[in-house]
């Protein structure tokens, strides 16, 4: 026998039927169902914080904001978002219609087998060691006594027993299988969705039909909630999360179980991007910079032709430079003098996660015809365009994004800005006429209101410059 060429052999198997996850509702049935349960009691969850006015200090907007510059009303947003998932429940059962049933049995087949891929993988070894100038052989030689795995891994896979594989073999072929792999399927399957949605969102902004027709439905939550995440026009939600999942799940040849997890996973992460709150701790604002507040800015009127990236991660907004360059804005949110006081003791970061430095070294691509092509937005007085972005390049981004809010004529128009111009407004009066009593109960006597609004543009925003909106220097 030529022992270096035998491989040990493969194991047989038998496949059984998997039993399903939760008896006795089948695993494909279950995977349409557990997005739509996990998207309602996230958002009920979040819906519940807001009614108890639970977390202010967290909010990016306040309740009266939510009822005064939406265009649209919270049952309205139930109809389209049920509409949208018969929609995709349909197109999960035709999805389900093409996957094989699921088996259990042949898992150590699976890992012998990558067992064998490693063998084999090692025979390149004395190759690549005679490159560097080193005889594996000599070498596996001398080691052989003292270190007889290692002396066989330098031979090029070749050990005293050609019936089984070694420890580290099955070990590296399980992590491959169990782990690797998996993490392989996911990781293509989230770059193939944030692709997907990235340039499909884009499209909708950039083409002035595809927003007036489509798009512009979902930007009727000038201010989201959680339950608003999946509020869209049917055709665009099919287009752009159902079909889009989807493709993403065939071309990682993910199992049912799998799918199981992405699909809901994706789901959730939408509900967390919509939520309105920008919460130290959860971690799902933390992995990724594609959180609630970096999302909440493609929902005003001066970022909605920015930070396209949904849901996952922003690498498309960044190599392409659609990313808001304006700096943080989470100031200008804060409607409350106590929310702004406690934010400030508790020196919460930016929730944008901008720096206004970005604007003036970002290049003008792809807004650089914006203030041009932005006809309509010279007849609106400047004051019903407040507040106005740092120059450079963030001029330009809000120039086009308000242009795109005139555009659409039934739910935009110039009272969206008036009314956002009128919100800050409010914000400049409560800021400046917030009472000094109540800042004494947490801050020390020199710490004046004046003091607050200095020291919250440090702290609370990492910026050294006035906060939009909120500096009247601005």
């Amino acid at each position: 026998m030529d022992t270096y060429n035998a491989l040990p052999p493969l194991p047989e198997y038998n496949l059984i039927p998997l039993p399903p996850l939760l008896p006795p509702i089948p695993d494909k049935l279950l995977t349409l169902l557990l997005p739509i349960l996990a998207y309602w009691s996230l958002s009920m969850l979040f819906h519940w914080v807001d009614t108890m006015d639970y977390f202010p200090q967290y909010r990016l907007h306040t309740p009266a904001e939510v009822a005064k510059r939406n265009r649209v009303t919270r049952w309205q947003v139930v109809r389209d978002v049920v509409i949208q998932q018969v929609v995709q429940t349909a197109v999960g059962w035709v999805l389900g219609m093409t996957e094989p049933d699921d088996f259990y049995g042949k898992e150590q087949y699976d890992v012998t087998a990558w067992a064998r891929r490693i063998r084999l993988a090692q025979r390149a070894i004395p190759g690549l060691l005679g490159v560097v100038g080193l005889d594996a052989v000599r070498l596996a030689q001398s080691l052989g006594a003292t270190y007889p795995t290692l002396a066989g891994v330098l031979a090029g896979g070749q050990y005293k027993s050609i019936e089984d594989f070694v420890g580290w073999e099955i070990s590296l072929a399980w992590t491959f299988y169990w782990l690797l792999v998996p993490l392989l399927q996911f990781s293509l399957g989230i770059l193939v969705v944030d692709t997907w949605q990235y340039f499909l969102h884009r499209a909708m902004h950039m083409n002035k039909w595809l927003y007036t027709t489509f798009h512009s439905r979902h930007h009727r939550l000038y201010v989201p909630y959680a339950y608003g995440a999946l509020y869209n026009h049917p055709f665009e939600g099919f287009l752009l999360d159902t079909l889009g999942a989807s493709i993403a799940y065939k071309l990682a040849g993910m199992n049912t179980r799998q799918g199981m997890v992405f699909f809901t996973g994706s789901t959730i992460k939408t509900v967390d991007d919509h939520c309105g709150y920008a919460l130290p701790w959860d971690p799902l604002q933390h992995i990724t910079t594609n959180n609630a507040g970096y999302h909440d800015v493609h929902h005003q009127s001066w970022g909605i032709k920015t930070n396209f990236s949904q849901p996952f991660f922003t690498f498309w907004d960044r190599m392409l430079g659609t990313v808001w360059t304006g700096g943080d804005v989470s100031a200008r949110y804060e409607r409350s003098r106590l929310a702004a006081q406690k934010a400030y003791d508790q020196e919460l970061p930016p929730v944008t996660g901008t720096s206004p430095t970005g604007s003036a070294e970002s290049d003008l691509k792809p807004y650089q015809d914006e203030i041009v092509n932005a006809k309509d937005l010279p007849s609106i007085p400047i004051k019903n365009r407040q507040p106005q972005p740092p120059a450079e390049k963030a001029e330009y981004q809000a120039a086009g994004s308000r242009q795109q809010i005139l555009d659409d004529k039934k739910d935009g128009g110039p009272t969206v800005l008036a009314d956002e111009a009128q919100e800050e407004k409010d914000a400049r009066e409560l800021l400046r006429h917030s009472p000094r009593k109540r800042a004494t109960s947490t801050l020390s006597a020199k710490d004046s209101l004046k003091g607050l609004k200095e020291r919250m543009t440090g702290s609370m925003h990492g910026r050294t410059g006035g906060i939009i909106g909120v500096d009247g220097s601005r």
